[in-house]
């Protein structure tokens, strides 16, 4: 039999593994601690915050999907970032982020160049040429890749971006979350690093936190992995089988999500109420045409802003029924959320507009429901804010 592919192989990863009982799922081990071989052997789990059977199970697959030599799998998405930065910033090196990452990404990175653990840059990574002075000047140690971008789906060049990060020594991460790794495989590109928050699509339900790192190179997964034990951001068992079960059905997920979200983009691009919609897919988005030779999915989030600011995006948000106002992605159900009062807030207000974050911007993570019953819960809303517009 040829080898399976990727998909397949996340599919069943840790199936049929079971020479105890036979399980077809594999089990959850949440044993703290593993007994010794013999004297001063240790097995290959010793302690349950170094390592896992759960846990490497879906590292494992994880990095299978993104091409990887290895992965780590962290607490949450944040504890993946913290590690990276942790093991490959010192005070005086320089990270260069974009000027519109995720609000809780700008935050940690604000928050730890404010101790001086390191000199951070915000740039727009989607113009080449201000991407090209910045890294040929400042010569980061780390260049920091969010694409598609968490509000404004704005798309970043990977293969030119490490190309110009490798010729001046950075190491290059980029945060694949949106676009999963059947969206996009950045290492594939040249990408040293890929971080994902697993809490959204790959674990896919709404119901684990975790993240995780994937790198091309054995030896850093390692060193990451080291680091990783010694924060104590690592995975707990019931976490990680609940995300390896997610990935298994990462591909079946994607294509209803991406599917919803087209039809949405479709009812959002005709109504009055709305002033302009931000997704890839679309021939007018900045960043169309990279998108489609970049990426393999569009992605199932959805950006949009309204005729009428912050009192138009309250009247939207209180009219909808089934889109759950929250500050997440990815799951199964529809959420609606806005970023200058929730997973922006953190910034303060000259930052949100700098980024592009308007009072009247929405984003939706489009999920797997009956699309009729998320059009006709999205139209409602529209009409109520186009009605209170006079």
């Amino acid at each position: 039999m040829t080898e399976p592919s990727p998909i397949t192989r996340a599919v069943r990863a840790g199936i049929d593994n079971d020479l105890t009982h036979g399980a077809v799922v594999p089990p959850i081990y949440l044993s703290t601690t593993y007994t010794f071989a013999e004297f001063g052997v240790p097995r290959p789990f010793d302690y349950a915050r170094r390592g896992n059977p759960t846990r490497s199970a879906i590292a494992e697959a994880i990095a299978g999907l993104e091409g990887g030599a290895g992965g780590v799998v962290t607490a949450s998405g944040m504890g993946a970032i913290t590690t990276v930065i942790t093991a490959l910033l010192k005070p005086g090196d320089v990270l260069v982020a974009p000027h519109d990452c995720y609000g809780g990404s700008w935050r940690l990175f604000d928050a730890l160049a404010r101790k001086g653990s390191f000199e951070l840059v915000l740039a727009d990574l989607t113009d080449p040429a201000v991407a090209a002075e910045i890294i040929r000047t400042r010569r980061p140690t780390v260049l920091w890749v969010e694409t598609p971008s968490n509000p404004l789906l704005r798309i970043s060049d990977i293969a030119t971006l490490a190309d110009q990060g490798h010729e001046v020594g950075a190491t290059v991460v980029v945060d694949n979350t949106f676009c999963t790794p059947l969206g996009q495989q950045p290492l594939a590109l040249g990408a040293d690093l890929v971080v994902h928050s697993a809490t959204k699509y790959l674990a896919g339900h709404s119901d684990v936190v975790a993240g995780a790192i994937v790198g091309s190179d054995a030896e850093q997964v390692e060193s990451l992995a080291w680091w990783a034990n010694c924060l104590g951001v690592t995975g707990g068992a019931f976490d990680s089988y609940l995300a390896l079960r997610g990935v298994r059905t990462l591909h079946a997920r994607m294509a209803v999500h991406e599917s919803n979200a087209a039809t949405v983009i479709d009812l959002l691009g005709r109504h009055s109420a709305v002033a302009t919609v931000h997704h890839p897919s679309l021939p007018g988005h900045p960043g169309h045409k990279l998108a489609a030779r970049q990426q393999q999915l569009f992605g199932g989030i959805v950006t949009f802003e309204l005729h009428g600011g912050l009192d138009a995006a309250k009247t939207f948000m209180e009219g909808l029924t089934l889109f759950c106002p929250a500050e997440s992605l990815g799951g199964t159900e529809s959420l609606v959320s806005h970023h200058g009062t929730m997973t922006h807030a953190s910034m303060p207000p000259d930052v949100q507009l700098a980024a592009g974050i308007t009072p009247g911007m929405i984003r939706l993570s489009v999920g797997i429901e009956q699309i009729d019953d998320l059009l006709a819960d999205l139209a409602g809303a529209l009409d109520r804010v186009a009605a209170s517009a006079g």
